[in-house]
């Protein structure tokens, strides 16, 4: 008798999972030059596969994120034998230019443009260049295939040939380099789940370092070349959630790297940094960004310290590379707001406020509060955004100094600041 129990139970419970809908057909639509396969292959429901909301809403979440992708959502309905889900994307166009124009008070000013395709093939792969010119001429190319393997593995190559004039800061005044840096990287890109993903890889460089002009120093040579192995490691978390031009949620990025110099000119040093990014919806219309660096490295009396204080990195109108550090805290808060918002076109204005400070070569922590190190730069933007364009953000700043010492200048550009 206990074992006809027995028996029957198992038999009503299999009856009753047997019976239970799963997902019969899975459609996407609204796609013209995405791969249908590779958006497939991004999501994490299959056919016969038990219906999960939560897998779905990251799902979509997913396909936001994606270069290709304006916006996504999704359908399910109820058949006789499963349950039918359409996800339908609305998408970009991907083939774009890219551009960045800085200038101070000071009359400097210099350009980086580029062309990218974000969706090569339609398998979501980054392919393109720029040229910039800053006094010198540079250039490089990047190939970034994500999903080049499956749904969590992938590769990056970058290789350029960049050349600037690089100010170095002695003790008896400023020295104006010529600088090339040619430099071949590879990366292994890795997707742990929807939230975690690494990076890691190696990059060979060759640095040259050209005297020009300014003031000079005993142990600091006028001209060298020395080749270098880079070693670097990316963690991000990322929790975003983008609705056109909004994006709420939080972004994690640490960058750690390991530099081995073939001469005793420059010595081995170690840098990391870590960017904190958090947005949040104020009203209909408003959208309150922040990014936090904090960074550290190898705190070697050199004047060539890594961390610069420059306009197109962290400071906005603060002007091209005006000082350097080992260490670095800087924050850049802003308050975007939706002017006009209407089928294709949006314009958004933007308050800011840009602040850091830097520990020179050598140095201590105290250097962090000495109001010499210490810049803020408050200001204002528009921007100019077309929704169907992946990143068609053309961005106008203008910031103006606080801090002893200051300058002010416009920065221009393509996409947010962060």
């Amino acid at each position: 008798m206990r074992k006809r129990l027995i028996l029957a139970l198992l038999t009503f419970c299999f009856l009753g999972y047997s019976q239970e809908k799963l997902i019969s057909e899975i459609v996407i639509q609204g796609n013209k030059k995405t791969r249908t396969s590779a958006i497939i292959k991004l999501n994490s429901i299959r056919e016969g596969g038990v219906l999960d909301s939560v897998r779905i809403e990251e799902d979509i979440k997913r396909l936001k994120r994606l270069p290709s992708i304006a916006h996504a959502y999704y359908q399910v309905h109820t058949k006789d034998n499963g349950y039918k889900v359409v996800y339908g994307v609305e998408e970009n166009f991907t083939i774009i230019p890219s551009a960045n124009v800085y200038t101070t008070n000071n009359d400097e000013f210099a350009f980086r443009v580029g062309l990218y395709e974000f969706n090569f093939l339609g398998q979501n792969i980054a392919l393109g260049g720029f040229y910039q010119d800053d006094i010198y001429s540079s250039f490089g190319v990047n190939i970034r295939a994500p999903y080049l393997f499956n749904n969590r593995l992938g590769l990056a190559f970058n290789y350029q040939n960049l050349t600037t004039q690089e100010p170095v800061f002695l003790d008896n005044g400023i020295a104006d380099y010529k600088y090339n840096n040619t430099s071949y990287e590879i990366l292994g890109l890795y997707q742990f789940n929807f939230e975690n993903r690494m990076e890691l890889g190696v990059n060979y460089f060759n640095e040259d370092y050209a005297y020009r002009s300014g003031a000079v120093g005993p142990n600091v040579p006028l001209d060298f070349d020395v080749n270098k192995l880079l070693f670097k490691l990316i963690y991000e978390y990322n929790n975003l959630d983008y609705d056109f031009q909004y994006v709420s949620g939080f972004r994690s990025i640490a960058n750690f790297q390991y530099v081995i110099s073939t001469e005793n000119v420059l010595p081995d040093f170690l840098i990391g940094w870590n960017d904190f990014m958090y947005y949040h919806r104020i009203g209909k219309k408003g959208n309150w960004a922040s990014r936090l660096r904090v960074g550290l490295a190898t705190n070697d009396d050199s004047p060539f310290a890594p961390f610069a204080v420059d306009n197109n990195l962290n400071i906005r109108g603060v002007g091209n590379t005006i000082d350097r550090g080992t260490g670095v805290i800087v924050l850049n808060t802003e308050y975007r707001h939706t002017l006009y918002d209407k089928d294709w076109f949006v314009l958004q204005s933007n308050v800011f406020v840009d602040g850091g400070s830097w520990r020179n070569p050598g140095g201590d922590f105290g250097d962090f509060g000495d109001t010499q190190n210490f810049r803020v730069y408050p200001g204002v933007g528009l921007r100019f955004m077309h929704k169907r364009v992946f990143n068609a953000i053309f961005r106008i700043d203008y910031g103006y100094g606080i801090t002893e010492d200051s300058t002010n200048g416009f920065v221009f550009g393509i996409g947010q600041y962060f």
